[in-house]
């Protein structure tokens, strides 16, 4: 990868470097969040409270929120013996019950021998060993599932520590009609702030138009460990798009196809990573939503929202490739957006850790330009940010 003085040459690239006090301690102290900590000092998050969504406004227009929000955690032990742990020992009755808060449900599940990944209502849900990954849609609320997740983990899994936790969106397009706590990014950090007091929140592109939001942990032991040569190798990408081709959206309504299936092979979106045990549903009238996951423990999800006056799909995989231009292009290609957003999340332990440098020399992608790109480099993985505008016709 590139240092970052490489990266200082264009300008609209942005380079921050993340870390908190915390990280210049010399100390070998391990200060991961302990769920019985967490589970105590929270007695009334989550599930328990009776969140109050009276003032939510009726939207008299049809409307659909496709932006995602994305939740992901990883568990361990404190000490180190996670041979019997495993999220995917939490009855699935309990998972049921954890998505009602939530306001979403299962449609179908698919697994492998790494991997549980459901098709929800809106959007999806994996469960590996040890990550518990949630992306929702629409007017979901995946924060007030925080507590009643660590209880069952606690309980059924094993792990009484978080390792990492991740949670990102897209800006909404019409915020106010979401429900709380997810209405202001601010709001969200304050309620994820209750459970974790070394998270960070940050915001990556224009505030008053596109842009990103994260929070992460930032924890001596994730440090400790990274320093220790442990790390496991991990990476993310995701492309969000918006001001998609009608023509390609007509593909994910009933008028044109029939099922799920259909709408994969129509589109070509089997053909984006081959090879992938795919599990998909097309909504009716419209709408469309795939897990597709592999042998290795690799996923990708893909979801659509079709309607023109709000259009929107999001691509997602941590499949690991040394380059992701080739990914990237054939998802453009399947898709024809106006514009889309590209992170990628990548530790130094990764075969996609070049990704960085690589989206850097990335000026342009086909008939995309770039407008604006942000490295950050955190304690344990480095980020890569981008937003590209389809060229003047």
């Amino acid at each position: 990868m590139s240092s970052d003085s490489d990266y200082s040459d264009h300008s609209d690239h942005q380079i921050v470097s993340v870390f908190s006090s915390s990280g210049d301690s010399d100390s070998d102290h391990d200060d991961r969040p302990r769920l019985d900590d967490i589970i105590i000092s929270n007695p009334t998050s989550g599930a328990d409270s009776d969140t109050d969504n009276s003032d939510m406004p009726e939207s008299e227009d049809h409307f659909f929120e496709g932006v995602e929000k994305l939740l992901e955690v990883w568990f361990t032990k404190s000490d180190g013996k996670t041979q019997n742990c495993d999220l995917r020992m939490i009855p699935r009755e309990k998972i049921k019950g954890l998505l009602r808060v939530v306001k979403c449900e299962i449609i179908n599940m698919l697994s492998n021998e790494c991997m549980d990944s459901y098709v929800l209502s809106e959007s999806s849900l994996f469960v590996s060993k040890k990550r518990f990954i949630l992306k929702t849609c629409g007017t979901t609320t995946p924060l007030l599932c925080m507590k009643n997740l660590l209880v069952l983990v606690k309980k059924y899994a094993g792990f009484d520590e978080v390792e990492d936790v991740f949670y990102s969106r897209k800006n909404y397009k019409k915020p106010e009609l979401q429900r709380s706590p997810h209405r202001h990014f601010d709001q969200e950090v304050d309620l994820l702030d209750t459970f974790f007091h070394d998270g960070s929140a940050y915001c990556l592109g224009s505030v008053n138009r596109d842009c990103w939001y994260l929070y992460t942990v930032n924890s001596l032991g994730n440090r400790m460990q990274h320093c220790r040569g442990n790390l496991e190798p991990d990476q993310t990408l995701e492309v969000l798009m918006t001001e998609l081709d009608p023509s390609v959206m007509r593909i994910f309504t009933k008028e044109v196809c029939k099922s799920g299936q259909e709408a994969t092979l129509k589109s070509g979106i089997d053909r984006i990573i081959p090879n992938a045990l795919i599990n998909e549903h097309l909504f009716d009238p419209c709408g469309y939503s795939m897990n597709g996951i592999f042998k290795n423990g690799s996923y990708m999800t893909i979801h659509i929202t079709p309607e023109e006056e709000f259009s929107y799909v999001s691509f997602e995989t941590n499949a690991s490739q040394c380059s992701y231009k080739d990914v990237i292009g054939r998802v453009l290609d399947t898709f024809r957006p106006g514009k889309f957003v590209v992170t990628v999340f990548a530790n130094k332990a990764s075969s996609a850790y070049n990704s960085h440098a690589e989206i850097d020399r990335l000026v342009a992608i086909k008939e995309w330009l770039r407008m604006e790109s942000q490295f950050c480099r955190f304690k344990n993985y480095d980020l890569t940010y981008a937003l590209y505008t389809k060229f003047p016709s």
